[in-house]
């Protein structure tokens, strides 16, 4: 686990806090403030539950049952038995990162003192994540309504000792892994199984990890583009700046500027530049390239605006407003994150199919200015690249159908009672998987660019591409020469692109 620490309940986390929390381990504690909030709240809920009118959540059931009265004498079976049925999940087991994820922001809005959960709650919330508990969430059973609510119910079981978790990797009881861990299993009282599963945890947590993700492979594109570009003979002349300032987008002045970066310090590029380049103008493909990334980046600015927005929102319902009403609301639903999550799936398919074509001009011997067939060692005997570009391809077109809208597939629940959902969950699974395909299809032009910038010796690369080439040699991954094993060269190429390393190499090993 990590030594930093993540206080919850003082103020909103950031996006760095919970990645921290998730991905790397973070320990959490509760800020002092939170359980003067989280008391006074309480003793609201409190008083409700013995008033004789019925009040949603506390005293009733639940989604088409909340006209139903409940007895004060059945309403810890009534929280317990919400949890145990809405546990439903199916499927393959959810990443631990992204449970992580979705228990840190639940802490939170639990921490906020508008949900009407005891100190208790929260602090056993706290406790799975310090004692690293990663209760086992499966992949189908949210519809991104009423939150996220089979996979923040499978979290809540594992509170109350029931289903399964992981600790240190390995599938354990819930139970023992509480007992392990010194942490009482939870005994709910009225409103605290509702406001457990009530929330866009999964999804606003998946959002947040996405975002890190793209930060380093929207970089990347720019990188693998740099490579192409150059190893291709292109110009770096159209990433002027001047030239991006006739069309005032901020994230294309940012592509351009990196490839500028990259690309003038390159005697490659200097062997043509002049008058002599008889090359009018680049395909598309390699001069567009900051218009497309670019677009990408504000789309990722974009979404990173709603994260950070839904990470100051209490969502739960009913809800403990600041005057101490007791309301019930709609804040669960997740539309507005589920249509960043989508958007950024278009525009990851679209990097990478622009990615794919760079790839496939380097192998084609019409078009990649006098380098061999597929990058051949002798063309005929030897395939070079021509499978590896036949992978990307293949995922490219997979991730144009995982580009399909989720968020426009509502269908009704509950009995009609929940008729409009958001399908986020959805949207953030498949952005995860897309996310994914973009890493590789990035490897396999980062290993083509590299390769050809090899054959271009005696000409040497600039300083930036030099280190990215340097850097696969220095990891095994191949250049010229004959055909070898070529899907573990794609798989290294991949965990050096996902780590960030080749950025790395590339803005600091190239300085």
């Amino acid at each position: 686990m990590s030594t930093t620490i993540v206080t919850v309940g003082a103020a909103p986390l950031t996006p760095a806090e919970v990645v921290a929390v998730a991905r790397d381990g973070a320990r959490v504690e509760i800020a002092p403030a939170a359980f003067a909030r989280v008391a006074e709240s309480r003793a609201l809920i409190e008083r409700r539950a013995s008033d004789p009118a019925p009040h949603y959540g506390v005293s009733t059931g639940f989604g088409a049952l909340a006209t139903t009265f409940i007895a004060p004498e059945r309403r810890r079976q009534l929280q317990a038995s919400l949890i145990r049925s809405h546990a439903a999940g199916t499927g393959a087991e959810v990443e631990g990162e992204v449970v992580r994820a979705l228990q840190v922001l639940r802490l939170q809005t639990l921490a906020s003192g508008r949900t009407g959960v005891r100190a208790e709650v929260v602090m056993t919330y706290a406790g799975l994540l310090n004692a690293g508990i990663v209760p086992i969430v499966r992949e189908y059973g949210s519809l991104g309504c009423s939150g996220d609510l089979a996979p923040l119910a499978h979290v809540a079981l594992a509170a109350m000792g029931e289903g399964e978790v992981r600790v240190a990797g390995e599938r354990v009881d819930a139970a023992a892994a509480l007992a392990a861990a010194s942490l009482a299993p939870l005994v709910l009282e009225e409103k605290e199984g509702l406001a457990l599963i009530n929330g866009t945890d999964g999804m606003l947590g998946m959002l947040l990890l996405a975002l890190a993700d793209l930060d380093v492979l929207f970089d990347t594109a720019d990188i693998a583009a740099a490579l192409s570009i150059e190893s291709q003979l292109g110009t770096a002349a159209v990433f002027a700046e001047d030239l991006m300032a006739l069309r005032p987008q901020v994230g294309q002045a940012t592509s351009a500027a990196r490839l500028r970066a990259l690309l003038e310090p390159s005697p490659i590029v200097q062997s043509h530049r002049g008058p002599e380049d008889g090359r009018v103008q680049d395909a598309y493909s390699l001069r567009c390239a900051p218009q497309v990334h670019g677009a990408a980046r504000d789309t990722a600015d974009h979404a990173r605006l709603i994260a950070t927005r839904e990470l100051q929102a209490v969502v739960d319902n009913p809800v403990v407003t600041l005057d101490g009403r007791i309301e019930s609301n709609g804040n669960f639903h997740g539309a507005p994150v589920a249509y960043v999550l989508d958007f950024l799936a278009i525009a990851v398919a679209d990097i990478a199919s622009i990615s794919e074509r760079r790839t496939d001009r380097a192998l084609d011997v019409a078009r990649n200015r006098e380098l061999p067939p597929f990058l051949a060692d002798e063309a005929g005997v030897d395939s070079g690249l021509m499978i590896a570009q036949y992978a990307a391809a293949g995922i490219v077109s997979e991730l144009k159908r995982l580009a399909v809208p989720a968020s426009v597939d509502s269908i009704p629940s509950s009995a009609m009672q929940e008729d409009h959902v958001s399908m986020g969950w959805s949207a953030a699974r498949k952005l995860r998987r897309a996310i994914d395909g973009l890493a590789r299809v990035l490897a396999v032009e980062v290993i083509t660019g590299s390769r050809a910038l090899d054959l271009r010796a005696p000409l040497q690369p600039g300083p930036g591409t030099g280190a990215v080439r340097d850097l696969l040699r220095q990891e095994g991954v191949a250049g010229p020469g004959h055909d070898r094993f070529v899907s573990p060269d794609i798989e290294t190429a991949t965990e050096l692109v996902i780590s960030g390393a080749v950025r790395a190499a590339a803005f600091e090993g190239g300085k």
